[in-house]
């Protein structure tokens, strides 16, 4: 009999450690993000800036039990479920924020265009040395 105890602690030993390794790195990690999923639902509220599932910018207008009302658009409503959540958007949006001005060459400002002069004429100085030999 006593061999026979050794093969089933011998059979569920790699039993447990398949268990132990499946908990680990599937359902720790499922659970964990679940979570965290669920935190950024409860920290939405009126006037969040949010993005669905399907890629869609909207802000919140109304929020019901199951799904929230959001405006697409001025004038475009839509009614989403709380799961197609993907992520809520920093309070810092980049509707708020101003553009960026695009630079063209002519209106490099004069402290940058004295620095890029000296790379400038190296460059043309290496070319027609070039061109001589």
């Amino acid at each position: 009999m006593g061999g026979q105890q050794g093969g089933l602690v011998g059979m569920m030993l790699p039993l447990a450690m398949f268990a132990a390794i499946f908990y680990f790195m599937i359902i720790r990690p499922q659970k964990k993000k679940q979570k965290a999923h669920e935190e950024m639902l409860a920290s939405i509220s009126r006037g969040s800036t949010i993005i669905t599932a399907g890629g869609f910018f909207g802000i919140v207008r109304e929020i019901l039990d199951d799904s929230y009302i959001i405006e697409l658009d001025e004038g475009v409503k839509a009614r989403i479920l709380k799961s197609s959540v993907s992520m809520k958007k920093a309070d810092g949006s980049s509707e708020a924020r101003p553009k960026k001005k695009k630079v063209k060459k002519d209106e490099i400002p004069a402290e940058t265009a004295e620095v890029q002069a000296p790379a400038a004429e190296a460059e043309e100085a290496a070319v027609s040395e070039k061109e001589e030999a």
